[in-house]
């Protein structure tokens, strides 16, 4: 069990693992040996366990898309210099979220993204 649990956890655990091959085989502590600690995890009254993992970063990126130019006249005034012109992108986190029922085991998977 833990070969095959290494096989499919094996590089970037996150994009490549088949999690749906995995519900009801593995346990929340087998993925935190693989994985690490969860970023956030929660234990709901009747002891099932909802934990995330953040598997990429939000990314802001600035650009800029006009440079200064020389200015120009219009009838009655100048107009100038211009100045750059700046824009935004920005990109969410995403994260894995894993529930484990009361027994440990892998109930259910997610991707989210915020």
């Amino acid at each position: 069990m833990l070969l095959v649990l290494a096989v499919c956890l094996a590089g970037c655990a996150t994009s490549k693992t088949n999690w749906s091959t995995l519900v009801g085989k593995v346990t929340f502590d087998e993925v935190v040996v693989d994985m690490g600690p969860p970023d956030k995890q929660a234990r709901l009254q009747d002891g099932t366990i909802v934990a995330e993992w953040i598997t990429r970063r939000a990314t802001h990126t600035t650009t800029i898309v006009g440079g200064y130019g020389p200015g120009y006249y219009y009838p009655g005034a100048w107009y100038g210099p211009v100045g750059p012109t700046y824009t935004d992108y920005y990109s969410p986190d995403f994260f894995l979220r894993l529930t484990f029922g009361p027994d440990g085991k892998l109930r259910s998977w997610k991707k989210l993204r915020r």
